[in-house]
């Protein structure tokens, strides 16, 4: 995960650790709810509101909101916000909540569409607690659904389609702090499993470039997922906020989430043009982070385990079959203008990938190359200076020169495994932005590199015997290869350095330029 989503992680698990015991009333409560609905930009209104002191009770409640023409609106009967006589206030809410979207016609067409979605709490039990301010709430839900009811609009009578999402034993902890443009929601939840099915049939599919048609188009999904979890901490972003980020994150505007699962499945069914598809996918656990603030932008990814096998259709094979234990990506970089050089970083990781053997034959049909699992890893550091305003798109139109200066590269690990080689490395440099003739137009840099090959011989041997090589060429190649790197005597092995110094560039200690 990134480094906002870590420093958010420790923050929320204080938080809802170490939550003062003030004392909070039925109506500071509901003003809560408003507050919240106001801060998102939504409109919240109620048919009528029964303040005793012991309870608040409202009905009618309709929260809406529209954006770019998306309108969208959820009802809720009654809500009804309880004393407890402890400083805590309990939540209900209806059984059954629907939710309406409805998109502006799309060209050509005459009327809106509207989805209609119903969403089902099974003995939801929720909490707030706090002061008036400043509310947190813990909830908890046996079981809770999301199902799509109808879809309305053109065309729709030739549309079959099915959605439904079920969440297992889900629990977890919200605080909502501040009013207006100061709000902050912190939050922390969790469910035991997530499982999604989709059912869409075209019952008027679109005629072939011939003219002929090949009967419904079907697509049947399903996902299951264990274990699932998900954090976040911020500010809601405005509209206001989104015409002026650059002056938002400044000001200390900042968000961070992250969501995480364990074993997952995912079944892709497909029938299209008489063709069908099917696919398959499993994985141990995968996870997604994501945070902006003053300090940067950081997003991540990671998976493990993960195989997938997909069948049919215009595959010429009759299955594909492809594995990895380990795939990830995450960035991490400034952007906020100012003075002072700011941290970046970027990984990428594949390890371990297979693929199958059908896909190895199509261009090593004799098996001359070692079909162990493949590796890469592409894992740096360093720092930048942002001289330009990234979030602003008219800054950035108007800008001659680039937006940032590297100031420092850090190469952690460098490294790529596949058909029996393997090449490694690591390395720092710094880059001298006020010297950019010395290497043409790049920044000169200082520093250096440190790169190990094993194997790269019996690939080169292996690749001449199946043709895609000559031996001129793999000649050449070599006595390229030599101008860079020391061979060992007794074993495939070369290493090199390439350093940069003294505005030159030097390989294993020879200047070449």
């Amino acid at each position: 995960m990134g480094i906002c989503t870590l420093r958010a992680s420790t923050a929320l698990a204080a938080l809802f650790l170490s939550t003062p015991a003030f004392a909070v009333t039925p109506s500071e409560v509901w003003q809560s709810w408003q507050d919240m609905a106001a801060s998102y930009g939504q409109t919240l209104t109620s048919a009528s509101v029964d303040d005793t002191g012991a309870s608040v009770t409202v009905t009618g409640v309709t929260v809406s909101t529209e954006q770019d023409g998306v309108k969208s609106e959820m009802t809720m009967s009654e809500l009804i916000f309880t004393d407890n006589g402890d400083g805590t206030v309990d939540v209900s809410m209806p059984a059954e909540i629907p939710l309406t979207v409805t998109t502006p016609p799309a060209e050509g067409e005459t009327s809106p569409t509207t989805v209609t979605i119903s969403i089902l709490q099974s003995d939801l039990l929720m909490t707030a607690s706090g002061e008036a301010g400043a509310v947190d709430y813990e909830f908890a839900a046996a079981e809770t659904v999301v199902k799509l009811d109808r879809i309305e609009g053109v065309q729709v009578d030739a549309i079959d389609m099915v959605a439904e999402a079920k969440l297992t034993n889900v629990a977890g902890a919200y605080k909502v702090d501040g009013t207006g443009d100061a709000t902050t929601l912190s939050y922390e939840a969790g469910a035991d499993g997530l499982n999604m099915t989709v059912a869409f049939k075209d019952l008027d599919p679109s005629p072939a470039p011939d003219g002929t048609t090949t009967g419904p188009s079907n697509v049947n999904i399903a996902i299951s997922m264990a274990d699932l979890g998900m954090m976040g901490e911020g500010a809601p972003l405005t509209g206001a906020m989104m015409e002026n980020m650059s002056q938002a994150l400044a000001s200390g505007v900042s968000s961070v989430a992250a969501v995480s699962a364990g074993a997952t499945t995912m079944i892709f069914d497909v029938t299209e043009a008489g063709k069908a598809t099917y696919l398959e996918m499993t994985g141990a656990s995968t996870g997604f982070s994501f945070g902006l603030g003053a300090d940067g932008f950081g997003y991540g990814a990671d998976a493990k385990d993960v195989k997938m096998m997909v069948k049919g259709g215009d595959i010429p094979f009759p299955q594909i079959d492809v594995a990895y234990s380990e795939a990830a990506f995450d960035l991490q970089m400034p952007v906020v203008k100012g003075e002072a050089p700011q941290d970046f970083a970027l990984l990428t990781k594949l390890v371990d990938f297979t693929i199958s053997d059908e896909i190895w034959a199509m261009f090593d049909p004799t098996g001359q190359l070692p079909r162990d699992p493949a590796t890469v890893i592409i894992d740096t550091k360093g720092t930048a200076t942002v001289t330009g305003d990234i979030m602003d798109p008219a800054a950035m139109e108007a800008m001659q020169t680039p937006p940032a200066e590297v100031n420092t590269i850090d190469i952690t690990e460098l490294r790529a495994k596949v058909a029996g080689a393997e090449l490694s490395g690591a390395g720092a440099f710094t880059l001298d932005n006020t010297d950019l003739v010395t290497f043409s137009g790049f920044p000169a840099p200082t520093g250096k590199l440190d790169l190990k090959l094993t194997g790269g011989n019996g690939l080169l041997d292996k690749l001449v015997a199946m043709g895609l090589f000559s031996q001129d060429d793999a000649m050449g190649f070599r006595m390229m290869l030599s101008m860079f790197a020391n061979t060992a005597p007794d074993k495939d092995e070369m290493t090199s350095s390439l350093e940069f110094k003294d505005k030159g560039f030097y390989a294993n200690g020879q200047r070449l330029q």
